[in-house]
């Protein structure tokens, strides 16, 4: 896929899910019962050591499968950036902004999702190729901060994560969150090994979005 089908993809999915996770197999197995549940926009983090082969056998498994996007999340440099794109990732998300990172997406035509929260971060962003923003963290906000984002920027796309559950996600579309990120829930269950609840979950998302 190109950065325009995989930031079009993004887009139409609306849910994205952070897979943490200590061990490969937890990482691997969360995944999939997300993409059971309906949620295919996979984030597999790289706080977990062995992110890049469970990118590479997500994207094995699901090779057949255009609607599953595997991406790489909680990247914070250019050269975890490179690891994650040789492993198949289709897009890279940091907490932060750095331009090192951007720089490499870019050069490789992968999108670059950034965490911002200020108008300054986001601009800057923008400024730096990403046409999608990550509003973070989500929890230290409201909604209404979206159409305060858009009013002076209403060309931003933003995927709001941090603090959205189920009560309250319905409230960030209709502000007009062009996707959501969430894992919270869904890492507490793999660590305790309740994968079908977590695509139990997945499912309940899926007919909110």
């Amino acid at each position: 896929m190109t950065k325009s089908d995989i930031i079009i993809e993004l887009k139409t999915q609306k849910i994205v899910v952070v897979v943490r996770g200590k061990t490969k197999e937890e990482g691997l197995k969360a995944s999939i019962a997300c993409i059971k549940g309906g949620i295919k926009a996979i984030e597999v983090a790289y706080t977990n050591q062995y992110a890049g082969e469970i990118i590479k056998e997500l994207n094995h498994l699901y090779q057949d499968d255009a609607s599953v996007c595997i991406g790489a999340g909680t990247v914070l440099d250019a050269v975890t950036a490179r690891d994650a794109m040789l492993a198949g990732a289709h897009y890279i998300v940091s907490p932060s902004f750095n331009s090192e990172t951007a720089r490499i997406c870019n050069l490789y035509g992968i999108p670059y999702i950034p965490g911002c929260m200020t108008l300054t971060e986001i601009t800057t962003a923008l400024e730096a190729g990403s046409e999608i923003i990550k509003l973070f963290p989500g929890s230290a906000l409201s909604p209404k901060y979206i159409s305060a984002v858009k009013a002076p920027i209403p060309q931003v796309a933003i995927m709001v994560t941090g603090g959205i559950n189920l009560d309250n996600v319905s409230d960030w579309f209709s502000a007009g969150a062009d996707a959501i990120g969430i894992g919270g829930e869904f890492n507490k269950l793999a660590s305790q090994g309740n994968y079908e609840a977590i695509t139990t979950i997945a499912k309940q998302y899926t007919a909110l979005k």
